[in-house]
């Protein structure tokens, strides 16, 4: 059965014109229900990661000041979204379904988050709507409980995953790829294990032919247990902070190339949304959407 992460909470009130999508998080659901493709037995609310895991990934001081709202205004407005205690638990929710998402896929070789992908927080440090690096957090929690010992994490967003790269640059349990807008935020990267920057305007075949050129020889070299793929839709050339070109199509292809190549290695694979910023929703929304169709003609 293909599970998925979800809660009503995901959809966070903002401010009038804040130019998060938060709308997302109410309509790829709805629309996967609306196809067939799913039912209320996919879905499952997950509780609040608990400080002991959070203190796995994330510096003390930092957490803590997060969870007392005792940001800097300088922190708040790097972190992109406005600070309350609504905000702080739902993070905390995203960072839990992407951890019970670890359990669904070793059972059922996938699971996904329907938000996550937060991967612009820091050890100590909120960026760029990411306040908990739901993956990291998750990554950190296989490796504690010995589940998984070796781990990749493909991230497929427009824009490099600085936080998670910073938080594990020395681990050697976790493999970190990005590939990314070269010339884009964020403006300060830091070093992945493996960072693919790509001009501006890169499309379709360009895009897939580096990626399938890079994807097989990762695996061969990483031979991970368990696989995390951020799979961000802002990639799209319609996004209005991507630069890149690609067509709704190659992102679907994009899709099925990671998985099928989980599929056939038989690694479990984690699969949160990421970012996605074109102006119209039913393009995020249906790029989004298409990465479930995909896992469902591919595991099930």
């Amino acid at each position: 059965m293909l599970k998925i992460a979800w809660d009503a909470n995901y959809s966070h009130p903002l401010p009038a014109g804040h130019r998060f999508p938060m709308l997302k998080y109410e309509l790829i659901p709805g629309q996967l229900m609306y196809e067939g493709l799913i039912n209320n037995a996919n879905l499952y609310s997950p509780g609040l990661v608990s400080e002991d895991v959070i203190l796995l990934t994330h510096q003390r001081d930092y957490w803590e000041r997060l969870r007392d709202l005792a940001l800097s205004p300088a922190e708040i407005r790097r972190s992109g979204f406005p600070l309350s205690k609504a905000l702080v638990d739902r993070e905390r929710q995203i960072a839990q379904g992407t951890i019970e998402g670890c359990h669904y896929a070793m059972q059922y070789g996938i699971a996904f988050n329907v938000a996550g992908g937060t991967h612009h927080a820091g050890s100590n440090w909120a960026e760029g709507f990411c306040l908990l690096n739901d993956q990291a957090v998750a990554a950190n929690y296989l490796l504690h409980r010995k589940l998984a010992g070796s781990v990749l994490i493909i991230d497929l967003d427009v824009h490099q995953g600085n936080g998670t790269a910073e938080i594990f640059r020395s681990n050697q349990h976790v493999f970190t790829f990005s590939m990314h807008a070269e010339k884009n935020f964020p403006f300060r990267k830091e070093q992945s294990d493996l960072d693919i920057g790509l001009p501006a305007g890169t499309g379709d075949e360009e895009y897939l032919d580096i990626l399938n050129h890079h994807l097989e020889p990762l695996f061969e070299k990483v031979k991970p247990d368990f696989v995390f793929y951020l799979s961000g839709v802002d990639v799209l050339s319609t996004d209005k902070l991507g630069h890149l070109a690609l067509s709704r199509e190659a992102c679907k292809m994009r899709d099925q190339l990671v998985l099928s190549l989980c599929k056939s290695r038989k690694v479990p694979v984690q699969v949160s949304m990421g970012g996605g910023y074109s102006p119209q929703i039913i393009d995020i929304v249906e790029a989004h959407c298409n990465t479930y169709r995909i896992a469902d003609h591919i595991y099930f």
